[in-house]
């Protein structure tokens, strides 16, 4: 499992910037959109699309030198939305959807990006590349994730309006939201006003 990026910047609904680690490479990939009412996230719309999140995710990928095709866009939404539907049934306990296991499977079959070393002794990968390479590296590192030590640990933020998922790395396991500064802080607020409602209805 990959996991040697601090994460993404996302926007929320407000146009307000926030920082949210998923934790895993497979998990920075499901905030590309969704199936159903995910559907309105989607950012997967042309070929390109899927070379600049290669580019912000923590593969780092210089998007010039990924080649996607309009086959390989299709299958990077296929295989996102199967994703999707793994990670919930695995933060939720349910069994693992097989049509969906299928997918996964099938995309991580393909060959993978090939990792190499810098004279500098960064981490780099062999390009040009193509696009069904990044999403073998991505189904990949779901494989690892979803049958590995930290399945359990596969959690979905625990506020009610947002569908974030991520893994909690964090050494005690007690990781709630997406990201203290968005939906941490927004449950803080709300549990401030509700005991000030609670004090002034009680306070003669």
């Amino acid at each position: 499992m990959t996991t040697t990026a601090p994460g993404l910047v996302l926007h929320t609904p407000e146009g307000t910037r926030f920082t949210f680690d998923p934790g895993a490479l497979c998990l920075e990939f499901l905030t590309t959109g969704g199936p159903g009412a995910l559907a309105r996230h989607e950012v997967l719309h042309a070929p390109g699309d899927l070379a600049s999140w290669a580019r912000s995710s923590r593969l780092a990928l210089d998007p010039s030198l990924l080649q996607v095709g309009a086959g390989e866009l299709a299958a990077a939404r296929r295989l996102r939305d199967a994703l999707w539907r793994v990670a919930r049934a695995t933060a939720h306990g349910r069994p693992l959807p097989a049509e969906d296991l299928s997918q996964m499977n099938q995309a991580a079959s393909r060959p993978p990006l090939v990792p190499q070393i810098t004279a500098d002794g960064a981490r780099a990968w062999g390009l040009p590349a193509e696009g069904s390479q990044a999403l073998s590296t991505v189904a990949r590192d779901a494989v690892e994730l979803f049958s590995g030590p930290l399945a359990h640990r596969v959690r979905e933020c625990a506020a009610q309006d947002c569908y974030l998922v991520f893994v909690d790395t964090s050494r005690p396991g007690r990781r709630r939201w997406c990201a203290m500064e968005r939906c941490g802080n927004r449950n803080k607020v709300r549990a401030l006003r509700a005991r000030r409602d609670t004090e002034e209805r009680t306070t003669p």
